[in-house]
């Protein structure tokens, strides 16, 4: 509440008003304000009506939310990641990594290869669940489990991973 507004409309009932207002569903209240400009409620007989100048407004972040507003837009991103965003995440650096071989290896842009890996379960996995989109957007003809060809050492998110490419 707006001490400043409220005290001198309602100083009987403000304790009251308050504890209303840190336990009412905020969402209608602030839907009421928008839409009528109003936000009515009754205290120990009192009929209260609240407007945006009797409220101080602020916005609170939640764990894995992130909002900014500006005016009358808020826009709020999840960003909770799930196995399906962190599998997504091993492949773009998986990607990345066999690009930036091509390039040291001296490559063309349009060289085919073949990839080949050494890793732990969890990236062998990753890799042989998305094998096609690793060749599609590296010019991958094969990739296999072994080594041959250009080869480095890489860690990505924490997951150790040999990885190797070969001109075709």
């Amino acid at each position: 509440p707006q001490l400043r507004t409220l005290g001198p409309k309602y100083g009987k009932v403000l304790g009251k008003i308050s504890a209303h207002l840190a336990e009412c569903d905020t969402i209608k209240a602030m839907a009421d304000l928008d839409a009528s400009g109003e936000y009515s409620f009754d205290i120990d007989g009192t009929n209260v009506i609240l407007t945006k100048e009797d409220i101080l407004i602020e916005t609170i972040q939640k764990d894995g939310l992130v909002a900014q507003s500006e005016k009358d837009v808020t826009i709020v991103l999840d960003t909770n990641l799930d196995d399906t965003l962190i599998e997504e995440g091993f492949v773009r650096e998986l990607i990345s990594k066999i690009q930036t071989m091509r390039k040291e290896a001296g490559f063309e842009v349009q060289d085919h290869i073949e990839i080949s890996y050494d890793g732990s379960d969890k990236i062998t996995k990753i890799i042989e669940n998305n094998a096609d989109e690793i060749m599609a957007d590296t010019l991958g003809e094969k990739i296999a489990s072994g080594s041959a060809g250009y080869t480095k050492e890489w860690n990505i998110n924490g997951e150790n991973v040999v990885l190797s490419v070969n001109k075709l």
